[in-house]
């Protein structure tokens, strides 16, 4: 079987209801980056950090896979498929999909403010309070990696795009790096196909279609499967 990634971004879940951040009346209209997503905003007000994951996971819980979940899920049919996504929900695991990295971490796992990366564990759609510990005092936080962190599971992403033969990107800018940077890892022979409605600016030859995720990965399934 052939390797294919995909890489996925908020333009993937946002048919599946989930608020995006960048997009016109996204998060960040309503909420400043440096309060909400970075290291800093976590010492300076942990309430509202919990407050504003709190309310990311009990959305998360309503939403379900939408038809471009799907159809990745489906691509393991017919490839050794890698899911590299940008989005911190479930949904491409509640669609199917086996293989999925996580580099902005995941809304369904905290660990401890002090722990390491790799020591989160699940905690489903539960609220996380000032005052939840682990059972060694620490307090517990989002297991989100924020601005200001470093994105551990970049390496082993940047490796499996290096095997890829085919690559897929779907409902991403490829503005926001490292993640942007990605693409820069495939081999020279890979075809990388683009799924998004708006036009996208890449130093990469790639082939656009331009549409939602839902319809675009529609469209690319039968073009992979003739």
């Amino acid at each position: 079987m052939k390797n294919l990634v995909v890489l996925s971004g908020a333009g993937m879940s946002a048919e599946s209801g989930i608020s995006t951040f960048r997009d016109s009346n996204g998060l960040w209209e309503n909420y400043n980056v440096e309060d909400v997503a970075s290291i800093e905003g976590w010492y300076r007000n942990k309430n509202l950090m919990l407050d504003f994951y709190n309310a990311r996971r009990r959305e998360l819980e309503k939403a379900q896979p939408n038809e471009g979940h799907i159809y990745v899920a489906r691509l393991q049919e017919r490839y050794n498929v890698t899911v590299v996504t940008q989005n911190i929900d479930n949904l491409h695991e509640r669609a199917g999909s086996k293989k999925v990295i996580h580099l902005h971490g995941e809304l369904t796992k905290a660990r401890g403010e002090n722990q390491g990366y790799y020591l989160a564990h699940d905690i489903g759609y539960k609220d996380i309070k000032i005052g939840d510990k682990t059972s060694g005092g620490d307090q517990l936080r989002p297991h989100i990696v924020w601005f200001g962190e470093a994105v551990p599971e970049l390496t082993r992403a940047a490796s499996e795009i290096e095997k890829a033969d085919l690559m897929i990107i779907i409902g991403t800018s490829l503005v926001v790096y490292p993640a942007a940077g990605l693409v820069n890892y495939t081999k020279p022979d890979c075809k990388i196909y683009l799924v998004d409605p708006k036009p996208v600016s890449t130093s990469a030859h790639v082939e656009q279609i331009m549409k939602k995720a839902s319809e675009g990965m529609k469209d690319l399934w039968e073009i992979l499967k003739g």
